[in-house]
C-alpha cells in the first residue's frame, strides 16, 4: 500500500459499492486520512506493521545465552523491582535502571538464574503508592490455591513443545461454518475441563458434525471464571484455568491436523479494572493504557476502556495479535466489542436505522483506525487468517478493504438474527411475517459478507434463554424421550431444525453454532458464582443426551451433522440473496433457490398442503435429498425421497414452469435437481 496516497486521488471505492454513503464522503475522508495520516505517523516510510508490532519480543522476559533480560513499559513510574521465589521475594535487591521512553530493564546474569516454573513479580513505587504486579507481557499467570493471589511463571519447558502442522493453512476458499466454544464447559463433569480433554473428547466432535472452523473463548487470562474470558487481565498469557502453554499448543496443532481452523475470540474492547491481576494503573496512572475519566470507563461492563489513539497502545494490543498468531499458530480472530469499541457510547441504546448515525461526533474514529491497522498487519502475517467482527450496529464499510474505505474486516457475525428469532417467538406462530422472516435473513451490505447464526453463547446466558427452552422450557424435563408424545416439545423440536436449516440458507457466507445448542442443549450457562452456591450444574455440556439414541436430543443432533455436511458439500453457503420463489404470508411458505437446490419451508402451525404448486421457470426433475420431518431427526416420515418431481405446466398459471409437490406443515425440505 502506497504511503504516499491521498484521499483526494484515492477511488473510495466504498462510494461506488453503496452509493447512499455519497452524502458522507467527507466524513468517509475522514477515516481515510486519519489512517494515512496515524500510519504514516506509527511506521514513516517502507516499514510494515508486522515489523511495529514486536512487543512481546522486547518486553517481558527472554533468556540470552549470558542470562535473562526484563524489561517494562512504564514511564510514570519512579521505581521498579522484579520480585519472585528466585529472590525469596525481596523488594529491594533486584532493581530495575529506567532507559528512554519510559523504559525499564533489568540483566540476571546466568542462564539458570530463572528456571522453568519461577514465579515473578514486579514491584512498582510510583506517586507514593507501592504495588506488586503482574508484568505486563508475562506469559503463564498461576493462582496460589493458599492465599488465591495469582503471580507471573516463566515457561520455559526443557523440551519446547514440537509443532507438526507447517503445512495448514486456513482454507479462505470455503465458507467458515464454526462452532463456538468454551474449554471450561465443554466437558460434561462439574467442574472445569482443560485443554487436553477438549482435545481428546470434543475435537472429534466437532469434525464429525461437519464443521471446519473452532472458535475459542476464554484464552486470554482473566482472574475471575465467571467473566466468560471477557475480563481480560493478561494479554500475552493463555488462560491457566484450562492448563498449560503446551497443552493449549497440542490442542491446536491436533485441530490443524485434522482440517479444523481455529480462531480466537479475542478481547481487546476493554479490560478488567483489577490492580491486583490486570494492566490498569500498572505505572501509577489511569492513562497509561487507557482514558482518563468517564471515557475510559465502561459503565455497563465495569471494566477499563482503551485510548487507541495512543501509539504505545497501539504498539502493546498489536503485539498482543501477532503473538497470539506466532507462538500459538491461531488462524485468526473474532474481535469482541467492536459495536462498544466505534462509538463513544457503546451503542448502548442506539438504534442504527439511518446512515447518519455512523458519521457523527459519537463515533470514534481512533477505534476505527485501530481496528484498520489491526486488520492489514493480521493479513500481512498470515493471508489465509479470518478476522470477524462482532458489531452489531452494522457499520458500513466493516467488511470491505481498508484501500477501498472500509475497515477490513472478512465477516461480520450477523447479530439482528438471532435478536430477530427472539422476537418472532414471542409471536403467535400464525402471526409470524414470512416477508420480514426472508428479508431479515437474507438482506446484508453489498459484498460485505456475514456469519450468520440463530444463537450464540449470548443467548444461552443465565437470565436469557437458548431457542429451544424458549419454545420447550419446563416440558424438556419430561418429554424428550422419543416414547411420549407432547405438543410443546413436537412443536419445539420442529421449529428447531426449521431455523436452523432458514438461517445458514439464506445468503450467509458463513454460519456459528454454540457448542452444544445443535442438539437442543436443555437449560442455561450459569457459572459458578456465589449466588448459585458456586455451582458447575449449569456449567458444563451435556454430550450423553446427544448419544443417547432413545432421546431426542440425539435426532436434533443427527439434523445438524446432516445439514452442515449437505451445506458443506455442496457448496450452499453464500452466493447472494438466492432466487425467491414463493414467499406467501397466508399459507406461511417461503421457498426459494440456490444453484440446483430448491429450499421449501412451510412454517404453519397446523395446514399441510397435499398439491403445492410451485414455479421452478425451467424445465427439469427435482428429488428431496434432506428434510426436516424424516424419522431419523424425530420426524414423521411425511415426505418421500423416492418421488421424482418433473416439471409441468402448472394448472395455476400456464405460463409457468413448475412442480408440485407435498408440504407439510412445519416442515423444511430440500430438493436437488437431478
Amino acid at each position: 500500500m502506497s504511503e504516499n496516497k491521498s484521499i483526494p486521488e484515492a477511488e473510495l471505492k466504498i462510494l461506488g459499492i453503496d452509493p447512499e454513503l455519497t452524502p458522507y464522503r467527507h466524513d468517509l475522508e475522514l477515516r481515510m486520512n486519519n489512517y494515512y495520516g496515524a500510519r504514516k505517523a506509527l511506521l514513516g516510510k517502507g516499514d510494515s506493521f508486522s515489523d511495529f508490532a514486536n512487543g512481546h519480543h522486547y518486553f517481558g522476559f527472554h533468556q540470552a545465552a549470558e542470562g535473562w533480560y526484563y524489561r517494562e513499559w512504564a514511564p510514570a513510574a519512579e521505581a521498579l523491582y522484579l520480585i519472585g521465589d528466585f529472590n525469596g521475594w525481596n523488594r529491594s535487591s533486584h532493581p530495575l535502571t529506567q532507559r528512554d521512553g519510559g523504559i525499564w530493564e533489568i540483566f540476571l546474569p546466568g542462564k539458570d538464574a530463572l528456571v522453568h516454573q519461577s514465579l515473578v513479580k514486579v514491584h512498582v513505587i510510583s506517586r507514593g503508592n507501592r504495588r506488586d504486579r503482574i508484568p505486563l507481557y508475562i506469559r503463564r499467570i498461576v493462582q496460589n490455591p493458599q492465599t488465591h493471589d495469582f503471580s507471573g511463571q516463566i515457561w520455559l519447558p526443557e523440551k519446547p513443545f514440537g509443532w507438526t502442522d507447517s503445512k495448514f493453512r486456513a482454507d479462505i476458499s470455503m465458507s467458515p461454518l464454526i462452532y463456538e466454544t468454551h474449554i471450561g464447559m465443554a466437558q460434561e463433569k462439574e467442574d472445569i475441563g482443560t485443554y487436553k480433554e477438549f482435545e481428546d473428547n470434543i475435537l472429534p466432535r466437532v469434525k464429525d458434525l461437519g464443521y471446519n472452523t473452532i472458535q475459542i473463548m476464554a484464552i486470554m487470562e482473566h482472574p475471575y471464571y465467571a467473566s466468560f474470558g471477557y475480563h481480560v487481565s493478561n494479554y500475552f498469557a493463555a488462560s491457566s484455568w484450562f492448563g498449560t502453554p503446551d497443552e493449549l499448543k497440542s490442542l491446536i496443532n491436533k485441530a490443524h491436523e485434522m482440517g479444523l481452523t481455529v480462531l480466537m475470540d479475542i478481547v481487546q474492547s476493554h479490560a478488567v479494572k483489577n490492580l491486583a491481576e490486570g494492566i490498569n494503573e500498572f505505572d501509577g496512572t489511569i492513562h497509561q493504557f487507557f482514558h482518563a475519566g468517564g471515557r475510559g470507563t465502561h459503565s455497563a461492563w465495569d471494566s477499563k476502556l482503551f485510548n487507541y489513539g495512543k501509539p504505545e497502545v497501539i504498539h502493546f494490543l498489536l503485539s498482543s495479535l501477532k503473538f497470539w498468531l506466532e507462538e500459538y499458530h491461531f488462524d485468526g480472530f473474532r474481535f469482541d466489542g467492536v459495536t462498544s469499541m466505534i462509538y463513544h457510547d457503546h451503542g448502548l441504546g442506539t438504534a442504527f436505522d439511518n446512515y447518519s448515525k455512523y458519521f457523527s461526533l459519537n463515533t470514534d474514529l481512533e477505534a476505527i483506525t485501530y481496528l484498520q491497522f489491526a486488520n492489514e498487519m493480521i493479513k500481512e502475517l498470515r493471508p489465509d487468517a479470518i478476522s470477524i467482527a462482532e458489531d452489531m450496529s452494522g457499520m458500513p464499510g466493516m467488511c470491505l478493504p481498508v484501500e477501498d474505505g472500509g475497515i477490513g474486516f472478512d465477516y461480520r457475525l450477523a447479530m439482528g438474527m438471532p435478536d430477530f428469532w427472539v422476537k418472532t417467538l414471542q409471536q403467535k406462530d400464525e402471526d409470524w411475517d414470512m416477508q420480514l422472516l426472508y428479508y431479515e435473513l437474507s438482506t446484508s451490505r453489498h459484498l460485505e459478507k456475514r456469519i450468520g447464526y440463530v444463537e450464540s453463547h449470548d443467548q444461552a446466558l443465565v437470565g436469557d434463554k437458548t431457542l429451544i427452552f424458549r419454545m420447550a422450557d419446563q416440558e424438556m424435563y419430561w418429554h424428550m424421550n422419543k416414547e411420549g408424545q407432547n405438543p410443546v416439545v413436537e412443536r419445539a423440536i420442529a421449529l428447531h431444525k426449521m431455523a436452523r436449516l432458514i438461517t445458514i440458507s439464506l445468503g450467509s457466507e458463513g454460519y456459528l453454532n454454540f457448542m452444544g445448542n445443535e442438539f437442543g442443549h436443555p437449560e442455561w450457562i450459569d457459572f459458578p458464582r456465589e449466588g448459585n452456591g458456586w455451582s458447575f450444574k449449569h456449567c458444563r455440556r451435556q454430550w450423553s443426551l446427544a448419544d443417547n439414541k432413545n432421546l431426542r436430543y440425539h435426532d436434533l443432533n443427527l439434523f445438524d451433522r446432516a445439514m452442515i455436511h449437505l451445506m458443506s458439500a455442496e457448496g450452499l453457503m453464500g452466493g447472494g440473496v438466492p432466487q425467491a420463489l414463493w414467499l406467501d404470508q397466508n399459507k406461511k411458505i417461503i421457498a426459494f433457490r440456490k444453484k440446483d437446490f430448491i429450499f421449501i419451508f412451510n412454517f404453519h402451525p397446523i395446514e399441510s398442503y397435499q398439491d403445492f404448486e410451485l414455479p421452478i421457470h425451467e424445465a427439469g426433475c427435482f428429488q428431496a435429498v434432506l428434510d426436516t420431518d424424516e424419522p431419523r431427526f424425530g420426524g414423521q416420515g411425511r415426505i418421500s425421497h423416492d418421488v421424482n418431481h418433473e416439471t409441468y405446466m402448472l394448472k395455476m398459471n400456464r405460463e409457468f414452469s413448475g412442480i408440485s409437490i407435498y408440504s407439510p406443515c412445519r416442515t423444511a425440505m430440500l430438493l436437488k435437481k437431478k
